[in-house]
Order: C-alpha cells, then sequence, then structure tokens
C-alpha cells in the first residue's frame, strides 16, 4: 500500500507493479474487442476510515473477450489524484494496491471472468491528509488468451469518507409531562492529520424523538453544530421516549446517528 509515490513517466509507473498499473500515467488504452463491463469496489458501499482500524475491502472487475480472459492479468488499483510536477515526476496520492495481485478469478462463461482482489486501507497511510476524503478513482486493467488488453483510467469510483461520531444527552430526567428538557450532543469526525477526532463546525443535525412502544423516529428539528461541534436545543417533553441527533454525512464525511437517550414523563 502507498499514500504517494512519485514516479518518472509511464515506464516507472508500470514498474511499480509486477503488473502493469492501469492507467495512472496514461490515457485510457485497449486493443482488439476485450471489454470491462464492471468493477465494483467494497460492494458499492463508502469506504469508512476512522484514525486506526485498517479497512479491509474487495474490488471485483468483469471482463468479456470472445477467446475469454487471461486468468491472473486482471488488475484493478484505487487512487484519489495525481500530481504532475515541474521535474517531470507523477506523485500519487492515495494509490492502493491488491495485497494479493493474483486475486480470486471465477469464469462465469468461456467468455466472461471476474475477479476479486482483496485490499486494506490504513488511515495513518494511505489517505495522506484529509483532502483525499471524498471520491477515489478505481482503474483497471484486463488482457484475454488471444493477446488483447484494456486499461480503464476511471472503470468505476468510490468512496473514502472520513468517520464520524454523535452524542447525545437529553435532561433532565426524569421531567414533568410538557415540560422543557435539554438535548446536548457532539459531531465529532476523524483527522487523517492529527489520528484524532475533532469537532465538525457549522453541520446540520436532526434532533429525533420516538415515543415508547413504537418503532419509528420522527424529527422535531434541524440544529446546527458550533465552532467545536457541540450541539444543544430546548424541547417539550410530551410522553416518555427516546431522544437521539442524526447526522445525514457529507461528500468527505460518513453519515451518523447516535443511539437514543430514554427520558421518563411523569
Amino acid at each position: 500500500m502507498h499514500h504517494r509515490t512519485a514516479v518518472a513517466g509511464l515506464a516507472a509507473a508500470v514498474a511499480l507493479s509486477a503488473f502493469t498499473i492501469p492507467a495512472t500515467a496514461r490515457a485510457d488504452a485497449s486493443d482488439g474487442d476485450i471489454q470491462i463491463t464492471e468493477v465494483v469496489a467494497n460492494g458499492g458501499k463508502n469506504i469508512v476510515l476512522g484514525t486506526r482500524e485498517v479497512k479491509k475491502f474487495t474490488i471485483s472487475v468483469t471482463a468479456v473477450d470472445d477467446s475469454g480472459i487471461e486468468v491472473g492479468d486482471t488488475f484493478p488499483t484505487m487512487w484519489n489524484r495525481i500530481i504532475h510536477r515541474d521535474d517531470g515526476l507523477y506523485e500519487y496520492y492515495g494509490l492502493v494496491m491488491p495485497d494479493d495481485i493474483a486475486g480470486k478469478c471465477v469464469n462465469e462463461s468461456f467468455t466472461t471472468t471476474t475477479c476479486t482482489y482483496k485490499l486494506e486501507m490504513d488511515p495513518r497511510v494511505d489517505p495522506g491528509d484529509n483532502t483525499t476524503a471524498g471520491t477515489w478513482k478505481v482503474s483497471a486493467h484486463s488482457e484475454a488468451n488471444d493477446g488483447d488488453y484494456i486499461d480503464k483510467d476511471a472503470a468505476a469510483k468510490a468512496k473514502v469518507l472520513r468517520n464520524s461520531k454523535l452524542k447525545v444527552n437529553a435532561s433532565p430526567e426524569p421531567v414533568k409531562k410538557n415540560k422543557a428538557i435539554t438535548v446536548t450532543g457532539a459531531l465529532t469526525r476523524a483527522n487523517w492529520k492529527t489520528f484524532k477526532y475533532g469537532g465538525y463546525t457549522n453541520q446540520p443535525v436532526k434532533l429525533q424523538y420516538r415515543k415508547k412502544g413504537t418503532g419509528t423516529y420522527k424529527t422535531l428539528k434541524t440544529v446546527r453544530t458550533d465552532s467545536r461541534g457541540n450541539l444543544k436545543t430546548t424541547t417539550k417533553a410530551t410522553a416518555d421516549g427516546y431522544y437521539r441527533y442524526s447526522f445525514a454525512g457529507t461528500y468527505t464525511t460518513a453519515a451518523e446517528t447516535a443511539k437514543g437517550d430514554y427520558v421518563d414523563v411523569r
């Protein structure tokens, strides 16, 4: 795994692996009638990273050719961006490659093969910094038994997001019916530079309520976090129930919902 790698042009880019690293320093390329029909990262779900835990996931690549696909010559990579430096080097941010370059390939038919690869992302290595949160590109390379090949620069996209945490506390407990309660909380998110969680400021968060004995939360109002990520609002307590905050997430940060805090109304 690499989060930043500088190489001198295409030849050096290819030398980063025993297999061709597809399209990281060139445009899409192909020869023959081979096609990459589907590329899926992490089962189509967001890849969410905290500050310590290594995230394990898969990328699957499906390729089609009338002669069949050469098993072992299909290969994906995932990356955030490339910077072309003044000294002629390419600088790769977030270049992540499979640990096992062979992968696990299944022939769905004579012409169609799907290869699945295991990858890992370490929040202390691979993102590099917080600027890589958001959309990453998944490149793919495949070769056929008759020598046809294909490289796709952006065969798919994957979201790599900063993990978020959300706390809630409703008080006083117990409370008299129709009296006001104060609901406090805090929204924090992973920082890939400090490797700590910090307050997520000026974010809209929904205050939700579920009456005891029911299974559905209803939104009461939207509250914005302050300059430290804290939340505070008041609402009227009408019956026993649970209060929680719910954050929808952003382009860079994962959604999160706090566990409901029960309030006894008397």
